[in-house]
């Protein structure tokens, strides 16, 4: 059920309930900071006892725009250098699909190019065969180069290798999809440190962008995941998977209010074009 109709079916023919409001608000993944600053919000209107349901959808709306940026920022080109992105995040959130859409994406929408850009993608995540196959897969039907290695190959290693590769070609995007992993591993996540600190020795600004993707639907864990990543690697953004219209997907703004990490991207459905730049309008529309 949509947010907007679970506080329409509660609110519209009684006074607000606090608590019930709170819960509601929170069942939204709004976070509880959010949360308190709405609740705090109407209750210092004058007449608050009287505060109808359009009062409320409208309270939730203002604060929501406060806290999320009006503009996506795009992803742009390196200035004659490859942009290398690095794409992160734990298992099953769709990170090599979104890797896929990003790179189409990129294809027909970058916006500072005067010609076509060149894409190429790196399967970074060596230790699952499958994954890399899913990759070549969608490299064939982009049409673009992909760079892989050996089964178990340093990812390290083969970010370098595709980084030196994409400079040689002139690549004006490289997108390195890294293997899936729990933000709870601490040897795991020092392996991306290592990338991080292999793709400097080629270029102090690479990675030039290093996006999380989280999957909208899963609450406070994907906060906790922004958290992890955001300390590890420092983020850029996030690439938000199943906002779908659902109702859900209130994590993101939680995400934005407490460390400052922008949704660049959002992935609403299982094609290519299934995917956008992030719209503050369109996704509080979505929410309420």
């Amino acid at each position: 059920m949509k947010f907007l109709q679970s506080l329409v079916q509660q609110f519209a023919s009684k006074p607000i309930d606090w608590e019930e409001l709170e819960e509601s608000l929170i069942r939204a993944d709004l976070g509880v900071p959010m949360t308190t600053r709405i609740i705090k919000t109407l209750q210092e209107r004058e007449a608050w006892s009287v505060l109808g349901i359009g009062d409320v959808i409208k309270a939730v709306r203002e604060e929501i725009a406060r806290i999320l940026p009006a503009d996506s920022t795009p992803i742009r080109s390196a200035n004659g250098k490859p942009t290398l992105i690095l794409i992160v995040g734990v298992n099953g959130t769709g990170k090599t699909t979104s890797t896929a859409k990003l790179a189409h994406h990129l294809q027909v929408r970058a916006i500072d190019l005067n010609r076509p850009p060149q894409v190429m993608l790196a399967a970074a995540d060596t230790f699952r065969a499958a994954a890399i196959e899913q990759l070549a897969i969608w490299a064939e039907r982009l049409g673009v180069e992909m760079i892989r290695g050996q089964y178990g190959t340093d990812p390290a290693a083969l970010c370098y290798e595709a980084y030196q590769a994409a400079t040689k070609r002139e690549i004006d995007f490289l997108l390195c999809d890294t293997a899936g992993r729990q933000h709870t591993k601490t040897n795991l996540m020092a392996e991306l440190q290592k990338v991080k600190r292999t793709l400097a020795k080629l270029d102090p600004a690479a990675p030039h962008e290093t996006l999380l993707v989280v999957d909208a639907s899963t609450g406070g864990n994907a906060l906790t995941q922004a958290r992890e990543f955001h300390s590890a690697l420092t983020l850029t953004g996030l690439i938000a998977t199943k906002l779908d219209g659902s109702g859900k997907g209130g994590i993101v703004v939680a995400i934005q209010e407490e460390l400052g990490l922008s949704t660049r991207f959002v992935g609403t459905g299982e094609t290519i074009d299934d995917f956008a730049p992030f719209n503050r309008g369109t996704y509080i529309d979505n929410l309420l």
